[in-house]
């Protein structure tokens, strides 16, 4: 069964863009089903009270002063099943979770479990009730009367500045500018039509609008109901946010840290557009919404857009963004050749390079990867062109991979140029025999290194012969350059290199591999081997661990295999998880794997270099990248996503789609080590316009976080053709808590301007339930298996006896760390939260109860200790009484 979600399908159309219109729902009445302990459901008729007092519900066999319960008595509102009788087994499944919500009332704290039709009608009756219940006590005055609202006055000036004859009254298409302006993402057309609208139905046709009619617009069409609602849950002073409302909002649901008044201050100076807001530190719907579309606000953690890395590692230990044929503009064999590809390439961070040599025609060396490229560029053109662009992305070391395809004479000509144009940045110094791992990117910043073939020592000659690369000859027989035939025997094919070129390689050696055990013998860590896609998958699923151990100390690059003549691209995480540094992509190929490559190399700065896991750069450390579960060491976690709407989401490029309405849907993908991979979908959002609400919650379990990368993919339910409307793909160590917005990229990793989605982020440990929350708590403790680190003997006494002491206490441990999670978790659920919410957010849901309480039951919370303890004061009721049992335990 399809289940749909969208804030335009109330009744009559009604858009909820205020608590007034809240309250005038509440007010109508509507059905919803009221759901009993003993888990049966009844349909009743839940209508406010004209003098908005109290909820009634009817036909009901009580007495109707009992069907009902009066706004004072309510304690807290929730949204989902957060209470036992909505989680209870019999109904988890009946109904989906944004349908459900409970009113918590009376000194004794009963729930009114109610479920209603849709999304939309529980955040009506949500934002309605928290609105009664925060400010009802004061003075229930009718919605929309009295003192014009903060908003409302800032619009009117706006309106006023636009009103250049001071008549009253501006032309319908300066309006319609107007409000484009100040929503850039929106729709001309979709302006248009809500003034046709408006105007209709006041009955004031014609090419002007008045004030009242222009607010009327820009408060329907400018108004994101769920950043609404939000805004509604934390404010403490109408329909804005206070300075301290912000900082509760910033520290609770954002999880920044040493937050101060200052700091909001400034953010309501930068983001709320009136000035009697900026004047007065209020936050209004229309800066909370700048400020949560903002880069201040954005999913991706602000720390990694520059290197925050420890860059002084061993090359080896870091993955480097690697180009395969840079300078193709199209696929490997009609592909034309173009040198703006390395600009391109270099621009995003690439730091290797691929340049195959070939024989030019009017002697001078020649790079192009295809057959049929007419337009070969010159060496001299490329190399001049790296000279330029080689630093001007990242200041970290540019590994140039060049494999020779020319004559001995060209060889030397294409020495001198690199000498001569590269100059001092060419690391020319011979590698240290006494060292074990090769320099770090901080000690070769600036610095271009070749990578190729090396004469042996014994070699003294101006040119000998070296053992050829696997790369190339494919290209090479199509271009029937390759009349060597291989040598009898099965032995290596041998090519002629110059003395000048071999003097150019000093820490990339390149050399053919043999076998594990042979370079851990005799590989010394200046040299490196190129795999093939097909060999290096196979290592990778037959032997992962030894081709992790041996990714320590060496250089590893992969290369695409030469059947992939339409320039399409490996998936990258296959060798990354084998810890291979240089997986060398078709930078020139969008699609999902050059979206996981782009996305990856962002995460430091995006300066091409990213350090790979501690567990895969220790010497004594045991990872197998084909591990199916939780790795040891390594603590799991729980990714909670919410995804909750859409803005401004363009139409799929190719499609033929009917109308220009989409039907979108959103795709989370987690890629990383094979125990990680998983994905899951929201419904689709049906006829829902550019601005879909979606509303889903997803979970997904991360063993390996260091090594999973989260991508959102955007799709067409209604299509013709093409289904892909955007993406974004973001390193998981680079997601930041909270409500944040992803900004939407193409196909091909451009932004799309005012696309994006909005999204709800919390990570948590996985111990501790994740998913308990779906059982009764009852159910959940000390079912689950413990598991215990345990060490494997090495056979050698001394060593096996003094590790086997550390047994006993390394179980402590984690009967502590268990422990500690269970108990936090009941905790959270007593509180009417999930296991995704943090600390605070359970103080602050205690601190709103007894705020809201009559008869004002005290409770101390003692900061002055070490564990602060929560006692009560006089008597409580059962409920509190349990929360601050649970929160001993905690």
């Amino acid at each position: 069964k399809k289940k749909t979600v969208s804030f335009s399908s109330m009744p009559n159309d009604r858009k909820i863009n205020s608590t007034a219109a809240c309250i005038s729902l509440m007010l109508e009445g509507c059905e919803l089903k009221k759901v009993r302990s003993n888990s049966r459901m009844y349909s009743r008729f839940f209508v406010l009270d004209a003098d908005m007092r109290s909820v009634r519900w009817e036909p009901s066999k009580k007495d109707s002063e009992k069907a009902k319960i009066e706004i004072k008595s309510v304690k807290e509102v929730r949204v989902g099943k957060k209470t036992p009788v909505l989680r209870s087994n019999g109904l988890s499944d009946q109904f989906p979770d944004e349908c459900a919500f409970s009113i918590i009332y009376g000194d004794n704290y009963e729930s009114l479990d109610l479920v209603a039709s849709s999304a939309d009608v529980v955040s009506a009756w949500v934002m309605g009730l928290r609105y009664l219940v925060s400010y009802g006590k004061h003075s229930p005055e009718a919605p929309g009367t009295g003192h014009p609202s903060l908003r409302t006055s800032w619009i009117s000036s706006v309106f006023d500045l636009a009103d250049l004859e001071k008549s009253g009254r501006i032309p319908v298409s300066r309006a319609v500018q107007l409000i484009k302006a100040l929503n850039p993402g929106m729709k001309t057309s979709t302006i248009e039509l809500k003034f046709k609208e408006l105007q209709k139905a006041s009955e004031r046709p014609g090419v002007e609008v008045a004030c009242d009619l222009f607010v009327e617009a820009y408060c329907e069409l400018c108004t994101r109901p769920e950043i609404f609602f939000l805004l509604v849950q934390f404010s403490s002073n109408k329909e804005y946010l206070g300075v301290k409302d912000l900082l509760m909002f910033l520290e609770v649901e954002q999880g920044m840290e040493g937050v101060t008044e200052e700091k909001c201050l400034e953010i309501v100076g930068k983001y709320e557009p009136s000035k009697e807001g900026r004047e007065k530190g209020y936050l209004a719907i229309d800066g909370f919404t700048r400020y949560l579309l903002s880069a201040d606000c954005s999913i991706f953690d602000p720390q990694h857009r520059k290197v925050c890395q420890d860059m002084a590692q061993p090359l080896s230990h870091y993955y480097i963004s690697s180009a395969h044929s840079a300078c193709l503009l199209e696929d490997n064999f009609w592909g034309r050749s173009d040198i703006n590809g390395y600009i391109s390439a270099l621009g995003l961070g690439c730091r290797s390079i691929e340049l195959m040599l070939w024989d030019g025609p009017e002697g001078e060396p020649v790079v192009y990867t295809s057959p049929s490229a007419s337009s070969c560029v010159p060496f001299r053109a490329v190399v001049g062109l790296i000279d330029q662009h080689a630093f001007t992305a990242s200041a970290y070391p540019l590994i140039l991979c060049l494999v020779v395809r020319c004559s001995a004479a060209q060889q030397r000509l294409a020495a001198q140029c690199l000498r001569k144009t590269l100059g001092e940045k060419l690391y020319l110094e011979p590698p240290n025999p006494v060292a074990s791992y090769l320099p770090s990117p901080e000690q070769l910043k600036g610095r271009i290194l070749i990578r190729g073939k090396k004469l042996p020592p014994s070699c003294e000659d101006s040119e000998g012969e070296v053992s050829d690369e696997e790369e190339g000859w494919e290209l090479a027989r199509r271009l029937g350059q390759e009349d060597q035939e291989p040598p009898e025997g099965g032995g290596p094919r041998r090519v002629r290199l110059s003395r000048e070129l071999s003097e150019l390689v000093s820490l990339c050696q390149a050399v053919p591999f043999q076998d594990f055990e042979s370079s851990r013998r005799g590989q010394r860590y200046w040299e490196m081997c190129s795999f093939s896609e097909v060999e290096a998958g196979r290592f990778a699923n037959e032997c992962p661990a030894e081709l992790v151990s041996y990714n320590k100390r060496f250089l590893s690059r992969v290369y695409p295999s030469p059947m992939r003549i339409d320039a399409s691209n490996m998936n990258p995480q296959d060798f990354w998880k084998c810890g291979c540094q240089m997986v060398a992509m078709n930078y020139q190929t969008p699609g999902l794997m050059m979206d996981l490559n782009a996305g990856w190399f962002r995460q430091n700065g995006a300066c091409g270099y990213v350090l790979r896991p501690a567990i895969m750069r220790e010497e004594v450390s045991y990872f197998s990248a084909n591990a199916k579960d939780s790795l040891p060491g390594v603590p799991a976690q729980l990714l909670h996503l919410k995804v909750i709407s859409g803005q401004n989401l363009p139409k799929p490029k190719g499609s033929g789609a009917k109308g220009e309405v989409v039907e979108p849907y959103v795709c989370a993908e987690i890629h990383g080590i094979p125990a990680d991979c998983a994905e899951h979908r929201t419904k689709t959002a049906l006829q829902s316009g550019d601005n879909p609400i979606f509303d889903e919650s997803l979970e997904f379990q991360i063993n390996l976080p260091e090594l999973a990368v989260l991508r959102f993919v955007v799709l067409d339910d209604d299509y013709i053709g093409d289904e892909f409307i955007a993406q974004y793909t973001i390193p998981f160590e680079c997601l930041q808590p909270g409500y944040r917005h992803v900004p939407l990229q193409s196909l091909a990793g451009e932004p799309l301007p005012h696309a994006t989605l909005f999204v709800h982020v919390a990570i948590t440990d996985r111990r501790g339930g994740g998913k308990g929350h779906r059982r009764g708590l009852a159910g959940r403790r000390g079912r689950r298996v413990r598991e215990y680190t345990s060490t494997k003997a090495t056979g050698i006494k001394a060593i096996d006896e003094v590790f086997r002491t550390a047994t006993q206490p390394l179980r402590e441990a984690t009967d502590l760390r268990e422990n500690v999670q269970n108990a936090l978790v009941s905790f959270k659920e007593l509180c009417g939260l999930t296991p995704a919410a943090n600390m605070k957010q359970c103080i602050l849901t205690v601190s709103t109860w007894l705020l809201h309480s009559d008869s004002t039951p005290s409770v101390t919370l003692n900061l002055a200790e070490q564990y602060p303890p929560m006692e009560a004061q006089g008597p409580i009721p059962d409920l509190l009484r349990k929360v601050l049992t649970a929160y001993e335990t905690v």
